[in-house]
């Protein structure tokens, strides 16, 4: 078993930056593929914001690209999400998740508790 824990988040004013962290701890069996961060703000479905695949690529929605950027740990036990030039729009829940995989293959996708991020204006 995997699992996933946020930190990082918090209130912040308009422009300003945060650095969201997930911690990945487990079982080494399974290895890490693709990372993401998510978000889901009041009412409103989850949003995908970024992806670190298993490759390197490195993909951003695009709200994102250009304030934020993701990063990971080289032993991939931990992964990253800087967001720069924050806006009240950016206030939600924020999401990590993983796929882990074993012997090449993907067993499933794991999801972290969630951090609050508030951004006045």
């Amino acid at each position: 078993q995997v699992s996933l824990v946020e930190s990082g988040g918090g209130l912040v004013q308009y422009g300003g930056s945060l650095r969201l962290s997930c911690e990945i701890s487990g079982d080494d069996s399974f290895s890490i593929s693709d990372m993401r961060w998510w978000r889901q703000a009041p009412g409103e479905e989850r949003e995908w914001v970024a992806a670190l695949t298993h490759g390197n690529t490195v993909i951003y929605g695009d709200f994102a690209r250009g304030r934020f950027a993701i990063s990971a740990d080289t032993s991939k036990k931990a992964f990253y999400l800087q967001m720069n030039s924050l806006k009240p729009e950016d206030t939600a829940v924020y999401f990590c998740n993983v796929d882990v995989s074993r012997e090449g293959i993907i067993r499933g996708s794991v999801w972290g508790q969630g951090t609050q991020v508030t951004v006045s204006s």
